[in-house]
């Protein structure tokens, strides 16, 4: 069924009396039930009571939450949060890993004469051997080709010597041969160039997507859209990037790959709930049911339990990420990616909801047109209820009640389609027994007396 041309479960629309009585008829019988099948436009009409629970509000979306009309603490919340956590980058900076800063890492076999030797055992001889402590200490592998690597900042070449030294008199790592011997315990410096280089890729990554998807939502919805998605976009890089600097995470190359990857989820989100705003606001300059702001309020309300099942669907396999690949396998690379997109899938949720349309709201807002419109609708609320307190009319503009007779009237439809599409069997056979009825048409007798029609024409055969 459509959610706005007010169509039956048949594909036949509902506009005539008739059919209106016939789903009024309906409503009656489903005893409340209609709220469940009803379009976007007819579940605006059912206001909530204060018995509604807040999981019937978020499945029904009745526009029950005022998140349009409250944006300006949004915009007080989202400042404050920007300012802290660009605040903390620029003044505490970030804990950059050593694919940034450089460094040595140190690599040697998980098996010794002592048995397997665990992070922890060779962390505390490390650091007790080496005159700078270990950044990191990961097992790689499994079995017996498991190895430990040990990340630490730059090292002469007589520290290393006597850190090996010390690791292996300690240790007692296993060589080829089964025995004992320090050429297992190998060096290598880690430049950290490469994770500049991986940085600047993804920045230049970064402003391409920011072109292309401008262009490309600019050109399917409107620039505004595309502005207010884009500082929704801005806001969650920003936010991500300051809880890695509050908490102290390492930044490494796949914390920034993890950082594009948000990305698209984010604007996914967006896009979710414009085009649902493009759906309710198609040609409301014309109209004075409602104006911008709460139609806009509408579409999120009708995206928002939708926007949360998404994103705990999308957190439970980065959950996963998180126990599997740091819990069970030790990867510090898995546990970089998880964190940033558990972070990342947070802050697009919130900001595609609570950001991204009143943004939009304002821009549009700014129109003369859009503060016209919502002006007739004012205007066309302050004539219904002095016309329903029975205040006489001041002025002829008062006295005519066209518009809030088309108004009600479209009300009544909506409610009539509602209604029939919640029961759709009752509905389905009212119409069936009507038709059948209504479809075998008397013949009308001609002016000559004789019937017109199949029934006038001859069948060919005598009669005896």
């Amino acid at each position: 069924m459509s959610d706005q041309d007010g169509s039956t479960p048949n594909g036949k629309p509902v506009t005539d009396d008739e059919n209106i009585e016939d789903a009024e008829d309906t409503a009656k019988s489903a005893e409340g039930k209609s709220a469940k099948g009803s379009g976007a436009d007819a579940q605006e009409t059912l206001t909530p009571t204060k018995k509604d629970s807040l999981f019937h509000r978020l499945y029904v979306g009745t526009g029950a939450f005022d998140i349009v009309g409250k944006r300006k603490r949004w915009y007080v919340f989202f400042s404050v949060l920007m300012l802290v956590c660009i605040g903390t980058a620029l003044f505490k900076g970030f804990n950059f890993g050593l694919e940034f800063t450089g460094g040595t890492q140190i690599s040697m076999p998980t098996q010794s004469a002592q048995g397997e030797l665990s992070e922890e055992r060779v962390r505390e001889v490390f650091n007790e051997a080496s005159p700078v402590d270990a950044a990191q200490v990961q097992t790689v592998g499994t079995g017996g080709s498991a190895s430990v690597q040990i990340r630490s900042d730059h090292l002469t070449p007589e520290q290393t010597n006597q850190v090996q030294a010390t690791l292996f008199q300690e240790l007692q790592p296993l060589g080829n041969n089964g025995q004992p011997s320090q050429q297992a315990i190998s060096d290598s410096a880690v430049s950290g160039t490469w994770g500049g280089e991986i940085s600047r890729q993804a920045l230049i990554a970064l402003a391409v997507f920011f072109v292309l998807v401008s262009v490309f939502l600019a050109l399917y919805f409107e620039k505004w859209m595309a502005v207010a998605a884009m500082i929704t976009v801005v806001h969650d890089v920003v936010l991500t990037a300051g809880v890695y600097a509050i908490v102290g995470l390492e930044v490494t190359p796949a914390s920034v790959i993890g950082l594009l990857t948000i990305l698209g989820y984010s604007l996914y989100d967006t896009v979710v709930v414009f085009d649902k705003v493009k759906e309710n606001t198609r040609g409301i300059l014309g109209l004075t049911r409602r104006t911008y702001a709460e139609a806009a309020n509408l579409a999120v309300n009708q995206t928002l339990a939708r926007s949360i099942n998404t994103t705990v669907i999308a957190l439970l396999p980065v959950v996963a990420l998180l126990a599997i690949g740091v819990g069970l396998l030790g990867v510090g690379t898995l546990q970089d990616l998880a964190v940033v997109q558990a972070v990342g899938v947070f802050a697009g949720t919130v900001s595609s909801v609570l950001l991204a349309t009143p943004l939009l709201v304002d821009f549009k807002m700014r129109g003369q047109d859009y503060k016209d419109q919502a002006r007739k609708v004012q205007e066309r609320r302050d004539r219904v209820a002095r016309k329903a307190s029975g205040e006489p009319a001041a002025t002829a503009e008062d006295m005519d009640w066209s518009d809030e007779e088309s108004h009600d009237k479209e009300l009544r439809k909506e409610k009539a389609a509602a209604a029939a599409a919640s029961v759709p069997t009752r509905a389905q056979s009212s119409r069936s027994s009507r038709s059948t009825s209504g479809g075998q048409k008397a013949t009308k007798p001609s002016a000559s007396g004789r019937p017109t029609g199949k029934a006038s024409r001859p069948t060919g055969k005598k009669r005896r």
